[in-house]
């Protein structure tokens, strides 16, 4: 069985995220030009600060030169967290979304949008917001019923967010950090 680069990008680079009590939620290498962009997404409950980003980016850049994992074509490295947009896929995605609103497709069809209330291990309690001046209802949904999920940005909206504050909340800015034409770049012919 052959490993595809990403997947050895993934295992590289995950001790040094998870030495920073972070989630590496993916590690993406896509052609632009003549170069490639390698972007590491991580993330935390507490959110990611761009600080801690652009320290990730050091060190992460000092250890793909070490290893040479990228091989010798140059490439740009990037570090981001999510964003709010994201999809919810793992159940710590939900718990950090408690307090948001959510469009749900259901595995039995139909869409719902629905408040998270509260995530356990089985699925998320839920507040399904009233229309025309009804209350809203309260809805239990288990993960086997969510086909995917995904944040609805909303402008209006205040809520609390009982796992961040908001001076620490990063998951509608998507903060990035580019290492841009760093060391990884010596390999780049000279004009």
């Amino acid at each position: 069985m052959s490993t595809t680069q990403s997947e050895r990008l993934r295992a590289l680079l995950a001790p040094l995220v998870s030495a920073r009590e972070l989630d590496l939620e993916e590690v993406e290498v896509t052609p632009a030009g003549k170069r490639r962009v390698l972007r590491i997404v991580v993330d935390s409950d507490d959110g990611v600060l761009l600080d801690t980003c652009a320290e990730l980016s050091r060190a992460a850049s000092e250890l793909l030169d070490e290893t040479d994992a990228m091989g010798g074509a140059p490439y740009s490295l990037e570090v981001t967290s999510p964003g709010a947009d994201r999809p919810l896929t793992e159940p710590r995605h939900y718990r950090r979304a408690v307090g948001r609103l959510v469009k749900a497709q259901l595995t039995a069809g139909g869409e719902l949008i629905t408040r998270i209330i509260a995530v356990d291990d089985e699925g998320l309690d839920t507040e399904v917001p009233g229309v025309k001046g009804r209350k809203p209802t309260a809805r239990r949904l288990e993960f086997s019923e969510i086909a995917k999920a995904r944040v609805e940005i909303e402008f209006n909206h205040k809520h609390s967010r009982t796992n961040n504050s908001d001076a620490n909340d990063t998951d509608d800015a998507n903060d990035t950090v580019d290492a841009g034409d760093d060391a990884n770049d010596e390999n780049q012919e000279e004009a």
